[in-house]
């Protein structure tokens, strides 16, 4: 038969196991905490006011009233009644006006990956730097409509063709007399 040796364990000092198992979860705690903070955040929407109907595609024309500040709180840049096409603004913006519904009042928060990254803007009447690089930005935002962008290209079709056809009319057409008939013809030499 095998003998086995018998290792005699130390006595714990009173009080250690307990100061060894805090220690353990202090140690957990940190490090939840550290990951906590250093995550990146990602796009938030919280509806403010809910709006009614379906929701803008990629596709869309929006008109949008805005405030965007800065993380810190500072106004970099507001806009009534701004037209443009979900897919021409910054990544962040665009899809979160895709969540949203017209009437809707919604408050924003863009990561700087998801806005403008490592590139900083520059206020174009002051030349001054308005959002610095790799700033998160934050916007109040009111969807006030929204429109299909085929409708929106047969509307500048139909512009279009009404602007030539005013062109066409004018340039054509001979100038009127003083009573406002046409004028008679010159006799050809």
């Amino acid at each position: 038969m095998s003998e086995i040796t018998r290792v005699p364990l130390q006595p714990v000092a009173k009080g250690s196991l307990g100061k060894l198992w805090l220690g353990a979860v202090v140690a957990v705690a940190l490090g939840g905490a550290t990951a906590y903070a250093t995550r990146a955040k990602g796009l938030e929407i919280d509806t403010v006011k809910a709006g009614t109907g379906a929701h803008p595609a990629q596709t869309d024309y929006v008109l949008f009233n805005y405030v965007g500040h800065l993380a810190n709180g500072k106004e970099f840049d507001r806009g009534d009644h701004m037209a443009s096409p979900v897919t021409g603004i910054i990544p962040g913006l665009s899809t979160a006006l895709q969540t949203m519904q017209k009437g809707g009042k919604y408050h924003v928060y863009i990561p700087s990956r998801l806005a403008y990254g490592s590139e900083e803007k520059h206020n174009q009447m002051t030349g001054e730097v308005s959002i610095p690089a790799n700033s998160d930005l934050v916007f109040d935002i009111e969807l006030v409509d929204f429109k299909n962008g085929a409708e929106i290209e047969r509307q500048r079709a139909m512009m279009r063709q009404m602007e030539m056809q005013m062109r066409g009319a004018g340039a054509g057409a001979p100038a009127a007399g003083p009573d406002g008939a046409a004028p008679a013809e010159m006799p050809h030499p």
